[in-house]
């Protein structure tokens, strides 16, 4: 069996048991971390309503994943999510403030085959990725509002690749595969923090239930895009608590 057909290493530590420091560390050496156990059941289950209530559509490459973009102004606890006070303080001690680009819902069901090895960062912009993700600095946050177990759709990662400056981390590449990938397992309500510039993706869902996230990304408030981004409506950005509108500033600053 070569490398690349090997089983991948599952990253299941005790992750409650890191310091922030080492939190922090890991985020930015490996280029992820989880941060669990973040949101209560009754919080997830309140979450998970209001989600069955978007009408979603399928990706091009399956019918069995599908999702909802620009979810920001679905209000109630979706975007009070924006404003997540545990996650905005980790990310806070971070880089400082934080401006959020978008906001996603993604449901993978039975059946779904896995996303491929790709970066969120693609600095000229993509047919794939809008201008939102052209920031030099771009923090994208999972909530996980089911378990994740190496049968339902968990987390890959490449760890480190965003520090590579190897033509090989283009970050407009893609991959099926790497001999170094990483498998990611959590419970539900944990939160998986991530650099939008490290390989990433998720395995498949090889069982008979669906798994829910809900999608952030933030950028330090010095990092913005290299070209213009379209602005949040005045008239929604009314509507919303002062919380998530301080943290819904221009996104073009």
């Amino acid at each position: 069996m070569s490398d690349t057909d090997r089983t991948p290493r599952i990253d299941d530590r005790d992750w409650s048991r890191l310091p922030l420091g080492e939190r922090i560390h890991h985020l930015e050496v490996e280029g992820y971390v989880l941060l669990p156990d973040r949101l209560p059941p009754d919080h997830i289950a309140a979450l998970k309503n209001q989600c069955t209530q978007f009408e979603t559509t399928h990706v091009d490459y399956s019918v069995n994943q599908r999702g909802k973009s620009a979810i920001q102004f679905a209000f109630g606890p979706v975007t009070e999510l924006i404003a997540y006070p545990s996650t905005i303080n980790f990310l806070e001690t971070l880089c400082g403030e934080v401006v959020l680009m978008s906001y996603d819902y993604t449901r993978s069901e039975p059946g779904h085959p896995g996303i491929s090895l790709h970066c969120d960062g693609q600095p000229w912009g993509s047919k794939i990725f809008a201008t939102d993700y052209t920031c030099p600095k771009l923090l994208r946050v999972l909530y996980y509002l089911d378990d994740l177990t190496p049968e339902v759709s968990p987390f890959r990662v490449v760890p480190r690749t965003h520090l590579s400056f190897h033509n090989q981390a283009n970050p407009y590449l893609r991959y099926e595969k790497h001999p170094e990938e990483t498998m990611v397992t959590c419970k539900a309500g944990s939160v998986l923090v991530f650099n939008n510039n490290v390989f990433h993706g998720n395995y498949e869902n090889r069982t008979d239930e669906a798994r829910e996230m809900l999608g952030v990304a933030y950028r330090p408030t010095w990092a913005g895009p290299f070209a213009e981004v379209e602005p949040w409506p005045e008239e929604k950005l009314a509507a919303v608590s002062p919380r998530v509108r301080e943290i819904m500033s221009d996104r073009n600053e």
